[in-house]
Order: C-alpha cells, then sequence, then structure tokens
C-alpha cells in the first residue's frame, strides 16, 4: 500500500485550500492580488475548523519570514546607530572642552611659577598641548561633518518609516498611506472596508491620573490589537496613544462585531498599580471607508465617532456614518 508522508498530506491540504481561495476570488470578482489573496486566506480560514485551521497555521508557519517584523528591527537599528554618532560627538565635544580647560590651568600655573627651568618646560607642556588641541579640533570638525551626513540620512529614512518604535505597530504615515490606496481599491473593485480608532477610555485615563501607568496600560492595548488583528489588517499609532485599525472587505456590521471581541478582551486584562487594581477599557469610534470621501474625511468621522465614544462611559463603541451618529451600547 502505498502512503504518502505527512509533509505531503499538509501541502495537498494547503493546495486545495488556496483553491477555494481563489475560486472565492473570481467569484467576488477581484482580482487575485498579493494583498486580495492574502484577505480571502485569512477569512476563508476562520470557516474552517479549529484543527484544520491549527494544521494550515503549523505547516505554513515553516517557510513563513515576517517581512513586517524585520523591517521595524531595521528601522530601530538605524534609529541606534543615529544615536551612537550622537554620543560620539557629545564625548568628543567633551574632550575639547577638557582641552580647553588644561590649557587654561597650564597659563594659570605658569603665571604662578618663577624658575626659569619650570619655565622652559611649561611651555614647552603648553606648546604640546596646543598642538594637541588643534588636532582635536579639526577632528572635532571632521566628526562633526561625518554626524551631519548621517543625521541628514537618518531623517531621510525616518521620512520613509512605517513603524512606531515605541509601540510596534505602523506609523501615522503609513496608516494615511494605506488608507489612500485602499480608497483608490475601492472605487474600482465597489467593496467595503472599516476604519476604527481605539484609545484608553477616558474614564479610565482620569481615574489613573499616572502617566507612567498610562504608558503601560498603552502599550497593553498595542499588544492586544497586534495578537487580535489579522494578516490584512492594518493596525497603526496614530498619535498621543491613539490607535487605528483599518479593516479591509469589513463592512459595519462586521466591523461591530470585532469592536466588541476587542473590548471584552482588554477589558479580561487587569493592571496593578501599588495595591490597586484597574481593569482595563477602552473607547472606540467606527467610520465606512468609500470612494465618495477622502482620507481626511474618514479619519476626521472615526475619530469623531471615538470622542463621542469617551463623552458617554456606557457606551462601547459609536459608529460615525459621515452623514450622522448611531450609537452603541
Amino acid at each position: 500500500m502505498d502512503v504518502k508522508p505527512l509533509a505531503d498530506e499538509a501541502l495537498s491540504e494547503i493546495e486545495l485550500f488556496s483553491k477555494e481561495v481563489i475560486e472565492a476570488l473570481i467569484k467576488d470578482n477581484l482580482s487575485p492580488t498579493p494583498s486580495n489573496y492574502a484577505l480571502y486566506f485569512d477569512r476563508l480560514l476562520e470557516d474552517k475548523t479549529k484543527e484544520e485551521r491549527d494544521h494550515i497555521l503549523s505547516e505554513m508557519e515553516l517557510d513563513e519570514e515576517n517581512d513586517a517584523e524585520s523591517t521595524a528591527e531595521l528601522e530601530q537599528n538605524l534609529k541606534q546607530g543615529f544615536l551612537s554618532i550622537k554620543k560620539i560627538l557629545n564625548v568628543t565635544a567633551h574632550i575639547y572642552k577638557n582641552m580647553s580647560l588644561m590649557t587654561k590651568i597650564l597659563q594659570k600655573r605658569k603665571a604662578e611659577l618663577n624658575e626659569t627651568n619650570i619655565n622652559r618646560i611649561l611651555e614647552m607642556l603648553s606648546g604640546d598641548i596646543t598642538k594637541l588641541y588643534t588636532i582635536v579640533e579639526k577632528q572635532k570638525k571632521s566628526i562633526k561633518s561625518v554626524y551631519d551626513e548621517t543625521a541628514s540620512i537618518i531623517r531621510s529614512v525616518e521620512q520613509e518609516t512605517k513603524f512606531d518604535d515605541t509601540y510596534g505597530v505602523y506609523n501615522k504615515r503609513y496608516l494615511l498611506m494605506r488608507i489612500e490606496k485602499e480608497i483608490e481599491s475601492i472605487q474600482k473593485f465597489k467593496y467595503v472596508s472599516t476604519l476604527i480608532f481605539v484609545e484608553l477610555s477616558q474614564e479610565l485615563v482620569n481615574h489613573v491620573k499616572n502617566e507612567k501607568a498610562i504608558a503601560l496600560m498603552t502599550k497593553t492595548v498595542a499588544r492586544i490589537l497586534l495578537k487580535t488583528s489579522r494578516r490584512s489588517d492594518i493596525v497603526a499609532h496614530y498619535g498621543n496613544g491613539r490607535f487605528a485599525m483599518l479593516l479591509k472587505h469589513t463592512d459595519i456590521a462586521n466591523a461591530k462585531r470585532a469592536s466588541s471581541r476587542l473590548i471584552d478582551l482588554v477589558s479580561n486584562s487587569n493592571f496593578f498599580l501599588g495595591e490597586k487594581e484597574f481593569q482595563l477599557k477602552i473607547s472606540i469610534g467606527i467610520t465606512d471607508i468609500d470612494a465618495a470621501h477622502t482620507v481626511e474625511e474618514t479619519v476626521i468621522a472615526a475619530i469623531h465617532g471615538l470622542e463621542e465614544a469617551h463623552k458617554d462611559a456606557t457606551k462601547d463603541f459609536v459608529v460615525a456614518i459621515k452623514d450622522g451618529i448611531e450609537s452603541e451600547i
């Protein structure tokens, strides 16, 4: 009897599932681009049994490389290099300062001494130090020139970075770029996506009143967002502890369900500050992404929903549909 190895069986299962994904894309009249394929792969995988999901995912993990993590690490290394160069410049500046101080001390001591030999020795030593001082000055200028050039390169790189190194998610620049591309894609392929904004609830922030604790809580929220997001979702830090999630091919109803699950997961996380225990709580604003509105209008709507949720502690999230507000408790 001819028996296939387990690896071949897993490969066959993935191949069959891949065909399902392609068929679903064709059925929905979507191009089988890598991003669309990844999105449908995740959505259809959710409909599989837990055993099937685990089987497929375990096989994928053998070959899958996390490009996002590699890029984030590269950006962090570049920034670390920038800091190291800055430290070199600071050390050189201290050397320069100390050399200047030493020259002044020698001049002062020279004025206090009268012996001819000692004065001659001091003059020689003073000359040597002056030469060294000149060399250090030239080296300092050279290092500063390299520093300025490197700083310019780093700033150029930072303008193209897409990760927020504080929270380990995408940054605002990348988020806005992806929303713009999503609007273009929606206009072309006629589907629905949503944008949600997430932030620690104002009630919790007012109750804690501790900046370090708030910062740690915010990082916890960021980790939960990353953990619960699909690979096709874009999780980004918009600024000041406020996060955004771009949910591709997700309508308002599904965005509500996703928000409810997210709220439940966050509320299950407790935070201790001294002897006090706090239950994490977030507020969420939801809006749809469509071709009729700009990136700015879409973001403003989501933020408006978030701010409305902040106003009423009984509301878990608020949906802002551009033309009005729909509250959810």
